[in-house]
């Protein structure tokens, strides 16, 4: 399968603005997202100010593998493993009993949604990063989801820290992912199909 080219500048320059603690704004496998490192909360708080997003609205990070999930949550039905698997869309699951994130990152009731990557910039990203990102759309509260790097907000792009070269000429349109939660014990439902 043709692997698109992902330029090593245009990764450094993400890596080292996370690093920093700033925000980047990215292309993932479903739309353009601001993102940072889910464990720097003063990164977070720097999402929630931009994009005037209420605090008490968790935000989900994105792993580059499956065998990330031990790391970030206590306890993963087996039946997770299955699901990621069996999904050819984007699938963000949520589960109970998130853990070495940042406070801001994790809901009030303590779940994180996770998505596992299959975007070429994200997975490079994600896998020299060695930390979970957040990953949240590119749009102020309250403003519809940006599908292409054209239909983000000005304002949005002037105030991140850098702006992900790779993916911005796609004028394909992106779709948010399915959401479900997952219950410790296995059971799960849709939160949005």
């Amino acid at each position: 399968m043709h692997r698109p080219f992902v330029d090593r500048e245009d990764l450094n320059q993400a890596l080292e603005t996370l690093k920093n603690g700033g925000l980047i704004l990215y292309p993932t496998d479903t739309i353009w997202g601001i993102g940072c490192d889910a464990t720097n909360s003063e990164a977070i708080e720097k999402v929630f100010a931009l994009k005037g997003r209420d605090k008490s609205k968790s935000m989900l990070i994105l792993l580059h593998s499956d065998n990330q999930l031990a790391s970030y949550v206590r306890e993963i039905p087996e039946v997770a493993y299955q699901l990621i698997e069996s999904y050819d869309r984007p699938l963000t699951i949520v589960y109970s009993g998130a853990k070495n994130l940042a406070e801001n990152a994790i809901a009030e009731d303590g779940s994180i949604g996770i998505r596992i990557v299959s975007h070429p910039f994200c997975q490079q990203l994600l896998q020299r990063f060695k930390k979970p990102i957040i990953s949240t759309s590119a749009n102020l509260s309250g403003q519809p989801s940006a599908q292409t790097f054209d239909q983000i907000d000005e304002l949005i792009k002037e105030k991140v820290d850098y702006i992900v070269k790779f993916g911005q000429d796609e004028d394909s349109l992106g779709t948010p992912s399915i959401i479900m939660k997952l219950d410790p014990s296995g059971k799960f439902e849709f939160l949005r199909k």
